[in-house]
């Protein structure tokens, strides 16, 4: 489980709000379609995600692995929802809407990911949060786990937010 640097108290974010984000990140967000990423939380402190596999992301046919790249691009595209998600409750001053449109500039500017074990099972879940958030640069930690729970890859991202 994932420690938080930064304690922060969750923002319970408007319906609007959630529903804006997740047609972002599962709809207008192509690739994340391509993957089957599908948001299965959405707090201000994390955020939760799942892929079902199917034979599109195998990356290894002998053993019926998910590729490696799956994980590294579903890693990624949480650390930025998770972004999304601290700049929507440092904002809650705002509108859903005007909230929704500070995503813009958003991009990953560094992205580790640590292959722990391989990624083999029916689903997987995928968890990230922001440890710092500045006003330019956020940091995130993310992890990808097996339907067993099983910790089979980890995550460090610095995204531009400015």
């Amino acid at each position: 489980m994932i420690q938080r640097l930064v304690h922060e108290k969750e923002v319970e974010f408007e319906e609007e709000f959630v529903v804006g984000l997740k047609k972002v990140f599962e709809e207008m967000i192509v690739f994340n379609q391509v993957l089957g990423l599908k948001i299965t939380s959405l707090k201000s402190n994390q955020v939760r995600a799942r892929i079902d596999m199917k034979p599109e992301l195998i990356g290894h046919f002998s053993f019926n692995r998910v590729h490696g790249g799956v994980i590294s691009a579903g890693l990624d595209a949480m650390g930025g929802l998770a972004v999304m998600a601290a700049i929507g409750a440092r904002h809650m001053d705002e509108t859903p809407t005007q909230r929704l449109h500070r995503f813009g500039k958003l991009g990953t500017i560094d992205l580790r990911i640590d292959y722990l074990r391989p990624g083999i099972g029916e689903y997987f879940e995928l968890r990230a949060e922001v440890m710092r958030l500045g006003s330019r640069v956020a940091s995130t930690r993310m992890e990808f786990l097996g339907a067993d729970g099983k910790l089979l890859s980890t995550g460090a991202g610095a995204y531009i937010v400015s």
